[in-house]
């Protein structure tokens, strides 16, 4: 495989992932999309505020090609967390629409620059690293908390799929889903 193969097959299992987050607020209510769902206070407009975030530091500030509007929840001043959660000032589209232009930005860089171009990360105390380092650690970041956007979008309302409800896992019985549960219940019991 060449380094430009190598390259497109990262970037398009990148947009791949994210279609996958995001597909998860599809139907959900606002309540849902931003009420913490477990402890730590995991929300699904959190989790795709907090990745386009990343996102914008990643593939613009790293190679030297800034975001070109301010990421506020990223500053040296921002609460802790403030990249997980939406405040009330924030709708919905504001955070979708902050995720498409960050990933606009990130496409940009992906495409002007070769696989090795060198870049360096400020907050690991300027480790230099290539694109090819950030397309791999940022595929491992977007496919982490999509894997969180599924569990929670599950708790919502029991809906699960690989990009949407449905489009790869049986959905509708929930009898099966019942007894396979109690099945695994019961397997675990054996060992309490």
């Amino acid at each position: 495989m060449t380094e430009l193969d190598a390259k497109a097959n990262l970037h398009r299992y990148l947009r791949e992932a994210r279609d996958a987050l995001l597909g998860k607020l599809d139907g959900v209510s606002e309540y849902d999309v931003r009420r913490p769902h477990v402890p730590t206070g995991t929300n699904l407009l959190g989790l795709v505020k907090h990745v386009a975030s990343v996102t914008a530091g990643y593939f613009g500030e790293v190679f030297d090609r800034p975001f070109p509007e301010p990421v506020p929840a990223l500053t040296e001043t921002a609460e802790p967390n403030a990249d997980m959660w939406a405040t009330a000032d924030e709708s919905r589209d504001d955070i979708i629409g902050f995720w498409h232009r960050a990933w606009a930005h990130a496409d940009a860089t992906i495409e002007a620059l070769p696989v090795d171009a060198p870049g360096s990360v400020r907050w690991w105390g300027d480790t230099p690293v290539t694109l090819h380092h950030i397309l791999v650690h940022m595929l491992a970041e977007l496919n982490r908390h999509a894997g969180h956007a599924d569990l929670v979008r599950e708790l919502i309302d029991g809906r699960v799929g690989w990009r949407s409800p449905g489009d790869n896992v049986v959905e509708g019985d929930a009898a099966w889903w019942s007894a396979y549960r109690e099945r695994l219940e019961s397997t675990a019991r054996t060992f309490a």
